[in-house]
């Protein structure tokens, strides 16, 4: 789980300098009409109630094309935010701040988007033993500043993508067909269902994952579900289950194995999810339903 922006510096510069050259390609065109060396001072404006996150990249669109620019903040990711609060001051060189202002906002309120989506569950669930887990559901070239600002919400991050951790769906088990079998081998023959195939499919993820790495299976109905404990998972995704069907996999699990929720989750009914018993709770909107932040940058040219 990720909790500090420098643990991945390199990706937070290879973000901005994204944003930056698709804004400005070969000039800014408009910032040509300021004083080239004409100094210049802004503050940032919170239009409504957030969670703040991407002060990292904020400032690295800023000092990437004025490395002198100095930025002061007066909140910091993960904190709570209100209307009309000032969240920073900049002072630099002015053409250079005009050029970074939007590429700088749109990662600030983006990511203050998803932290301030992944508090409002976290909120919700608060009392329960349920996470908040976030999904593979990103905003593309986004991935690990979604995945940071999830943690900013107080969530929690499964797998980074598909080379750290397996998750086995009934499509992955309904596409490998026969190929799939407990020796290793192929058989030719086909499987009869998904629930058929849990078996087969945990054991050779168990033989071919590297140590370290999650192995988590997806199951439709408590059939499935016996079939996958059975077969030793240790971490199962409960598929779609209602709220009656999710009390009973907690009844019949009995600690076993953890059970995550996932499927047709909102703000309205995730309380009543976490009192099944589930220990985690899966949602892609914290990352894909998302509504900018509304954040003003002032710009002046007096200090």
């Amino acid at each position: 789980m990720m909790s500090q922006s420098s643990d991945f510096a390199p990706h937070i510069r290879a973000n901005v300098a994204a944003a930056l050259s698709e804004d400005i390609q070969h000039g800014d065109l408009t910032a040509q009409l300021i004083p080239e060396h004409m100094p210049g001072h802004a503050t940032v404006i919170t239009r409504q109630d957030a969670v703040l996150c991407g002060t990292e990249w904020f400032d690295i669109c800023f000092k990437t094309l004025d490395e002198h620019c100095v930025i002061e903040w007066f909140a910091h990711d993960g904190d709570a935010i209100s209307a009309r609060q000032t969240l920073c001051e900049i002072r630099g060189n002015a053409r250079a701040m005009l050029t970074a202002e939007r590429a700088a906002l749109n990662f600030l309120q983006t990511l203050s988007a998803t932290a301030t989506q992944t508090r409002c569950y976290v909120d919700a669930v608060r009392g329960t033993a349920a996470k908040i887990m976030d999904t593979r559901k990103t905003l593309p070239g986004l991935r690990i500043a979604q995945k940071y600002a999830v943690t900013m919400g107080g969530g929690f991050n499964q797998r980074m993508g598909l080379f750290d951790g397996v998750l086995i769906k009934e499509n992955h088990i309904m596409a490998a067909g026969g190929s799939l079998h407990s020796s290793g081998e192929p058989t030719g023959v086909p499987f009869t269902g998904a629930a058929g195939g849990i078996r087969q499919a945990l054991s050779q993820a168990f033989q071919l994952t590297p140590a370290g790495a999650s192995i988590q299976i997806e199951v439709e109905n408590i059939n499935e579900l016996q079939e996958a404990l059975d077969a030793g998972a240790k971490l199962i995704l409960l598929d779609n289950f209602n709220l009656a069907e999710l009390r009973e996999a907690v009844q019949f699990t009995a600690g076993r194995a953890e059970l995550e929720a996932s499927g047709g989750v909102t703000l309205n009914n995730v309380r009543a999810i976490a009192e099944t018993g589930v220990n985690r709770i899966s949602i892609g909107g914290l990352t894909k339903d998302i509504q900018a932040i509304d954040l003003s940058l002032r710009f002046n040219t007096h200090f």
